[in-house]
């Protein structure tokens, strides 16, 4: 199927050259909120929850499955987020609020934690409760669950889910610890960090003290235990030995035989499905251009059910967000790079798939544009992945833009519906997103030659991907822009300080523009955590921190510039966009478009403002590298 579907992509992109353009549609139906982001479903299989994006805030709603009345809801107020829910028992469950004031935002501080029952009474706070994880549900016992938290050491608590009260399992001497129990509930495996920074991993038999059974400086060899096997002997761990993308084995603690489950040679494995009762892992996700499943164990019926599923969607792919206890319901989200997606809950018993609820049903996939994997080789010969999207019916010598990912490390891009993506080939663009080294999910090698490169190899990686474009015929040289937000907006900055004849605009969305700034402005720099990550990442020498700066290498710039930036930024402040706004002014280039909204931060949350963003920068586009240019 994911072969046929590759196929599929491939046509839809090159072999309608000539064809109709697709029609023009609103910029609002682009950016409108979804009707829900998350949906999870009760162990029983009796209730879910939704989680429903406003302006300002993500509300909970909980639904009984059988007649979708709605019985239960929860609003925590403007700037908080309800951004995930886990259940503990049948009919209760833990929602995690955290504080976001920009749409491209990471959460602002520690999230707190609530538990509630279903229909909303019962419910207990827990402040800075992000800094708890559960570590097993304990279905023998509703009433409580394990959890762990860390600061200089590691914690193991029972926390009872009725009176929040907290009672001390087992410790261990770790900076963000993490416990892995084997299958009696025994504290095993405890994962953390060594005060110089590095992945440590630790061992209890029974009795015994920790004893170090793997250590590795930070980003280089990872082992990390996931969970016991069935067989209670033998456990299952992600393992990579230089950095290369990790496998997931079977490991004999014994004896240190290894069993190869899953492996994929470009990418790391991620998602994880298992069995409803949480003793068996059925298979692995990767992401490598389609997702996909690796099955490890095919004959467990629950498994031959998800399979089974995947087959029933083509030209689409399947996540899946829950199983129940007893394996009977599964859900799951089916979607694709022109579907933004549904959700369904199967029924293994009666074999009907049910609809619950469509993300943004007023999106006709029919008319969205396809985006396609790719593949290519860097200047240096380094291996690099990412992704095309061409307008429907059109297919050779396009204008294009060149669309880096923010973060950047540890985040990359992943096929599937981007409404900012889709809404620039709506409007007759190719989009260039390439996973430059830095990007998660390629290996920890991989994501470390991007350290101290934000301004270099990095960037060279992005040209690379538009000289490829170029050279497939589908780019016209003479049609290029570059639009990015967060480091995004540095990538398309950067990228015409380095490359100045190669761009005809750029638009920098809530960008970092001085490295040097990120060491003293912003929420980055007001944590520990955060100032050892810029230390880690950015370059040591002042130097080289400004040679790798758009601010500083104005005399670069020469092209239209489009600056956009919300006043109440706290990621990315706007003293970012004021140092090069200023220096843009005083060299003679001002930003021919710029947009200041003082109550919007780290990307626009409000409707209106949104669709005033993309019709002045659909028609900045326009001007330089659309119709209006030729």
């Amino acid at each position: 199927m994911i072969r046929n579907f590759l196929l599929a992509a491939l046509c839809g992109l090159l072999c309608l050259t000539g064809a109709r353009a697709s029609e023009r549609l609103p910029i609002g139906d682009f950016f409108k909120d979804p009707e829900f982001r998350n949906v999870s479903l009760s162990p029983s299989g009796t209730y879910i929850t939704v989680s429903v994006p406003r302006a300002d805030r993500t509300v909970l709603a909980a639904f009984r499955v059988r007649d979708m009345k709605l019985v239960g809801k929860w609003d925590q107020g403007e700037n908080y987020h309800i951004d995930r829910v886990r259940w503990v028992n049948d009919d209760r469950f833990i929602m995690y609020v955290t504080r976001k004031t920009g749409a491209f935002d990471y959460r602002v501080g520690s999230a707190d934690l609530y538990l509630s029952d279903v229909d909303g009474d019962d419910r207990i706070h827990i402040p800075n409760g992000a800094t708890y994880g559960i570590v097993d549900v304990t279905w023998d016992d509703p009433e409580t669950i394990l959890v762990q938290r860390s600061v200089d050491s590691a914690f193991l608590f029972k926390l009872n889910v009725y009176t929040g009260k907290l009672t001390t399992v087992a410790t261990a001497p770790l900076r963000f610890g993490q416990f892995v129990l084997d299958r009696e509930g025994q504290v095993r495996y405890a994962i953390g960090q060594k005060d110089e920074g590095g992945d440590i991993l630790t061992l209890r038999r029974d009795g015994e003290k920790w004893t170090t059974v793997h250590s590795a400086p930070m980003g280089e060899s990872v082992r990390h235990p996931v969970m016991f096997a069935g067989d209670g002997k033998r456990v299952i761990f992600s393992i990579s030995d230089k950095g290369e993308p990790t496998r997931v084995a079977l490991i004999d603690p014994q004896s240190g035989e290894e069993t190869l489950l899953a492996k994929n040679a470009n990418v790391d494995s991620a998602a994880m499905l298992l069995s409803g009762d949480e003793t068996q892992l059925l298979a692995v996700g990767f992401q490598d251009g389609l997702p996909s499943y690796e099955f490890v164990a095919p004959e467990h019926p629950e498994a031959k059910a998800l399979a089974g599923l995947m087959q029933a969607f083509p030209d689409h792919a399947v996540s899946f967000s829950g199983i129940s206890r007893d394996g009977r319901f599964i859900l799951l989200r089916r979607y694709s790079d022109v579907d933004p997606g549904a959700y369904f809950l199967f029924d293994r018993k009666s074999g009907e798939a049910r609809f619950l609820l469509a993300s943004m049903d007023w999106i006709d996939p029919a008319k969205m544009s396809p985006t396609r994997p790719i593949s290519l080789t860097a200047r240096d010969g380094t291996p690099l992945h990412g992704y095309l999207t061409v307008p429907r019916g059109e297919g050779r010598n396009l204008p294009l833009i060149l669309h880096p990912h923010g973060g950047p490390h540890g985040v990359r891009d992943e096929w599937g519906f981007d409404p900012q993506v889709q809404f620039l080939a709506n409007r007759g663009y190719a989009v260039l997103q390439v996973n430059f080294r830095g990007s998660g999910g390629y290996g920890n090698a991989f994501e470390r030659k991007g350290y101290r490169n934000w301004g270099t190899t990095m960037i060279d990686d992005m040209t690379d991907a538009v000289d490829w474009t170029v050279a497939q015929g589908i780019a016209d040289p003479n049609r290029i822009c570059t639009y990015g937000a967060s480091y995004g907006g540095f990538g398309a900055l950067q990228s015409v300080v380095r490359n100045p004849e190669k761009y005809r605009c750029t638009i920098g969305y809530v960008g970092v523009y001085s490295l040097p700034m990120m060491f003293t402005k912003g929420d980055i720099p007001q944590t520990k955590s955060g100032v050892a990550y810029l230390k880690r990442v950015q370059p040591e020498a002042l130097a080289e921190q400004q040679a790798q700066s758009p601010a500083f290498n104005i005399d670069k710039i020469r092209i239209p510039v489009m600056l956009v930036q919300g006043g109440k930024d706290e990621r990315v402040p706007p003293a970012q966009y004021r140092l090069l706004k200023d220096a843009l002014t005083e060299a003679g280039n001002p930003p021919e478009v710029d947009i200041l909204e003082p109550k919007e931060a780290h990307g626009f949350y409000d409707y209106d403002n949104k669709v005033r963003l993309y019709t002045e920068l659909e028609a900045f586009l326009d001007r330089h590298i659309g119709a209006s240019a030729r």
